[in-house]
């Protein structure tokens, strides 16, 4: 965090300088845009042919194949769940939620895609449903389904209050992914990502710069949808802070599942639907 009082005089100019106004890092004119509509369309006509459930303080994965979409429920309560995504057939091709941020801004919505790691840099997703899209920003500058936060860790836990907890969302996703791969816990470890935060509600406080949470504005039957633009494995953890009102990692806080469920447009509509391409860097850094 920034000090309160600083340790060196600001210049004469500082107020200049900070009146500079902004620039976006990454403007995103220039990328490619989803069909939305187009693929509403085709929504309409898939079927539900899987569902996987994340119990409460658990993690579940479950296959979507590209072409078809996967939608993230709440089901019971007010909860939020943590959700990782990798290429089937390649476990290194995972989720970047730190480009995604820089590409789409710090919460996510309907149209934008969640890109995957280099060098691959492809939308690995598109997110075609929300409906919590009407929260917007509050006053606090919080807003649903971010990429900044990382996810809830027995290792920060531990640093923090010397405690081993077990049941995190790290350590649910590795538990998970283990099981789904039939991996060894410390290699399935080794894929666990930084996260999207479904329903989560939180932001930056403006005096210091830190990340906070409130309680998730998420009521049973919302949802979130995406379309796989890849053969997918998604990793979702019920929060063990349930609404993240209070505190995660927590065995006292209200907890309740989170479903996942894939419908499938059919093997026509997979078979039409074009992967996206691999960045085209040539990786050689420069190097000749």
């Amino acid at each position: 965090m920034k000090l309160k009082t600083p340790h060196f005089p600001a210049p004469a100019d500082a107020g200049a300088r900070k009146d500079i106004p902004p620039l976006v890092c990454y403007p995103p004119d220039t990328l490619p845009q989803p069909d939305i509509a187009g693929l509403n369309t085709l929504r309409q006509s898939a079927v539900k042919t899987a569902e996987a459930t994340a119990a409460p303080r658990d993690a579940a994965c479950i296959e979507v194949p590209a072409g078809a979409f996967v939608r993230v429920v709440s089901v019971d309560g007010p909860q939020v769940g943590d959700l990782n995504m990798w290429n089937k057939h390649d476990l290194t091709e995972r989720f970047y939620s730190g480009k995604t941020r820089a590409l789409h801004g710090t919460h996510l919505s309907t149209g934008d895609r969640m890109w995957s790691s280099f060098p691959n840099m492809r939308p690995m997703a598109t997110i075609v449903g929300d409906t919590l899209d009407w929260y917007g920003f509050d006053a606090y500058g919080g807003s649903v389904h971010d990429v900044i936060g990382t996810r809830c860790d027995p290792y920060t836990g531990r640093l923090l209050s010397g405690d081993d907890y077990h049941y995190c969302c790290h350590s649910n996703l590795t538990r998970a992914l283990a099981d789904h791969c039939d991996l060894p816990l410390h290699e399935a470890e080794m894929h666990v990502h930084d996260v999207l935060n479904v329903f989560m509600c939180t932001g930056f406080t403006r005096d210091t710069g830190q990340y906070f949470m409130k309680a998730s504005p998420v009521r049973p039957g919302d949802f979130l949808e995406f379309y796989a633009e890849i053969d997918l494995i998604v990793g979702l953890s019920a929060c063990p802070g349930g609404d993240c009102s209070s505190e995660h990692s927590s065995d006292v806080a209200a907890c309740y599942p989170l479903l996942m469920e894939v419908y499938d447009p059919g093997a026509d509509s997979r078979a039409a639907h074009v992967q996206p391409p691999r960045s085209a860097y040539d990786r050689t850094h420069g190097a000749g």
